[in-house]
């Protein structure tokens, strides 16, 4: 697939600085479901469909993962299902790779993340992006996967 340059992503990616999420990665067994496979992640960036953070263990593509996220100043984290998009190595010698997970759907159903984070999300945004910023795109009610 060629690079065109052009920008795919319909929502707006912002920091959150100090924001960091733990999570555990989906499996069959319900002891391992128990425990974090990691915890205190740096968030690098975060948007309405998905998050980009650091690891220290490298994520399979198309991992379920549980996340909780945890915003400096909030006193609830938020709790987030998604699936692992992208896993890349990096330089940095403490988390040695990034993981870009996009966020389930905002619903009611099993697995999908609750809709009042959506709410959370878009409050984040206006408080941490610069008022220049705009989105890369005219969004539409067809690009958020909401069950209603």
């Amino acid at each position: 697939m060629s690079d065109t340059g052009i920008e795919r992503r319909t929502c707006l990616r912002f920091e959150i600085p100090g924001a960091t999420l733990s999570y555990k990665i989906s499996r069959i067994l319900p002891s391992a479901l128990e425990k974090y496979d990691e915890e205190f992640c740096q968030v690098i960036d975060i948007s309405r469909g998905g998050l980009r953070f650091q690891a220290k263990k490298r994520v399979e593509i198309n991992t379920k993962i549980s996340m909780n996220i945890s915003v400096p100043g909030e006193r609830v984290p938020l709790t987030m299902n998604g699936v692992a998009r992208w896993s890349t190595p990096t330089e940095d010698v403490t988390f040695g790779f990034q993981v870009g997970v996009q966020f389930s759907a905002y619903g009611e159903k099993k697995d999908q993340n609750y809709p009042g984070n959506l709410v959370k999300i878009i409050a984040l945004e206006q408080k941490f992006c610069p008022p220049t910023e705009t989105a890369p795109r005219a969004l539409t009610d067809s690009d958020y996967e909401v069950d209603g």
